[in-house]
């Protein structure tokens, strides 16, 4: 992994790149959603993502710990149905945990990341094969050891790794084995977080 100081603009440029690729898969994000879901994913990851970069573009955080914090708090507010809160909790405790560094390694930020997903995983008392947003963020992070690309590869992995599972929590655990032949859509829009990064990192 790379020892690139990463700084502010660089976590702004991931949220920015991050809420772009949410708007163009959002219709996918909705249709994987419709099955086994509220068919509201993609539309609430669309509005919630639009909201950060509008939040980071008026007041632009000085760290980048405070960026994710900022991000996370927006998502919390302006994304319905458990994805805000989830999506908050994973980048608010990442960003706190980065604390006030004006710039951090890429190794201080796979840490960061991984407090933030032990922190999902307590609040949705879910672990990986759940068919969750885990699927997709417990193997991106693990694999930030390598690099940014192989985060991308493995988080989408994890996503596509979920079409067999039968879901154990949330909306599609209710479906019980008709969950089973979907794609979770909260491991592909997790997925989609990890292409970014590793697009504002090339």
């Amino acid at each position: 992994m790379s020892e690139t100081a990463l700084d502010a603009a660089f976590f702004v440029r991931w949220m920015t790149a991050a809420a772009a690729v949410i708007d163009r898969e959002a219709d996918r994000l909705t249709e994987l959603d419709s099955p086994i879901g509220d068919a509201d994913h993609g539309r609430n990851m669309q509005r919630g993502f639009a909201a950060v970069v509008k939040v980071l573009a008026d007041e632009p955080p000085a760290t980048p710990g405070a960026v994710l914090v900022a991000a996370g708090r927006q998502l919390i507010s302006s994304v319905g149905g458990a994805s805000g809160p989830l999506y908050g909790t994973l980048l608010r405790r990442a960003g706190k945990a980065l604390g006030e560094a004006p710039q951090v390694s890429a190794q201080e930020l796979r840490s960061a990341l991984g407090t933030g997903v032990d922190a999902v995983a307590q609040l949705g008392t879910s672990a990986p094969g759940d068919k969750t947003m885990l699927d997709a963020l417990v193997p991106g992070v693990a694999a930030l050891e390598t690099s940014f690309g192989a985060a991308a590869g493995a988080a989408e992995e994890g996503a596509l790794a979920t079409v067999p599972m039968q879901a154990r929590k949330g909306r599609a655990s209710y479906l019980g084995a008709r969950s089973i032949g979907h794609q979770d859509p909260g491991a592909t829009s997790s997925a989609l977080l990890f292409a970014a990064l590793a697009d504002v990192a090339e």
